[in-house]
C-alpha cells in the first residue's frame, strides 16, 4: 500500500504568494504603458488648456476593427496590429485622387513636417478604399517626402470604423489614431494645418515620456 506525502502547507502558500506577486507586478507594467495615453485624453477632455481643441475629439475613442481587412498595394494581407506604436495622420482616399485628394496628401506631408522633432512619433497613413489602380498624380505625391504607408481596405469595412462629419464624406477629413490604435481626432473638412498641429501638440507633450521616436 502506497503512502503519499500530505502537500507542504508552507510550500503552498509561498507558491500563491509568488502568483500573487507576478499578477501584480503584470499589472503594474500594463498600468505604466497606458497611463500617458490616459493623460494625454484627461487633458484633452477634462482640463482642456488654452481653451477647446480644433479637431472633433471622438468620445468615446473608437478601436482599430482587428478584422479590418488590409492588403498593401501588392494584394498582401496586412495586420492591424502592425499600424499600432505610432500616432497616425489618416486619411481615406481612391485609387484616382483628384484634385482634392492631392491637396489633402500636401497638407498631411506638410503638417508631419511642422511638428519638428516630433514628427517621428507620427506616421503618414492612407488608406484606399477600392481597388482601382493609383494614378499617375497619386504616384507622384506618394513620392514626395517621407514615405507612406498605403493600404486597401473595403469601404464598408472602413465606414464602420471611422465616420465623417453629418453631410461629409470619409474623403473630406483628416482622422488621427493613437498608437494603441484609437480613432481619437477628426479634423473639419479641409483643415486648417496650423491648428491641426496644436492638436497633436499637446497631445504628443503629454505622451513625451513614453512614446518614443519610431515603431
Amino acid at each position: 500500500m502506497t503512502v503519499h506525502a500530505l502537500p507542504d502547507p508552507q510550500a503552498m502558500v509561498a507558491q500563491q504568494q509568488r502568483t500573487h506577486s507576478g499578477r501584480l507586478r503584470m499589472l503594474l507594467v500594463v498600468a505604466a504603458c497606458a497611463a500617458p495615453v490616459l493623460a494625454s485624453y484627461f487633458t484633452f477632455y477634462v482640463i482642456q488648456p488654452r481653451g477647446q481643441a480644433y479637431g472633433e475629439l471622438i468620445a468615446p475613442t473608437v478601436d482599430l476593427p482587428a478584422q479590418l481587412t488590409l492588403h498593401d498595394l501588392n494584394g498582401k494581407a496586412v495586420a492591424t496590429e502592425t499600424l499600432k506604436g505610432q500616432w497616425l495622420l489618416t486619411l481615406v482616399q481612391g485609387g484616382d485622387c483628384d484634385e482634392a485628394c492631392e491637396k489633402q496628401l500636401f497638407m498631411q506631408r506638410q503638417l508631419r513636417e511642422m511638428l519638428g522633432k516630433e514628427r517621428d512619433k507620427v506616421d503618414k497613413l492612407l488608406l484606399l478604399a477600392d481597388e482601382v489602380p493609383l494614378s499617375p498624380a497619386l504616384q507622384q505625391a506618394l513620392a514626395q517626402g517621407v514615405a507612406v504607408t498605403v493600404l486597401r481596405a473595403p469601404r464598408a469595412e472602413l465606414e464602420a470604423w471611422l465616420k465623417p462629419a453629418e453631410g461629409g464624406a470619409l474623403r473630406d477629413h483628416l482622422f488621427v489614431i493613437d498608437p494603441m490604435g484609437r480613432w481619437m481626432l477628426r479634423s473639419p473638412a479641409a483643415p486648417i494645418p496650423g491648428k491641426i498641429k496644436a492638436d497633436l501638440n499637446r497631445l504628443l507633450k503629454a505622451n513625451a515620456g513614453w512614446d518614443k521616436a519610431g515603431r
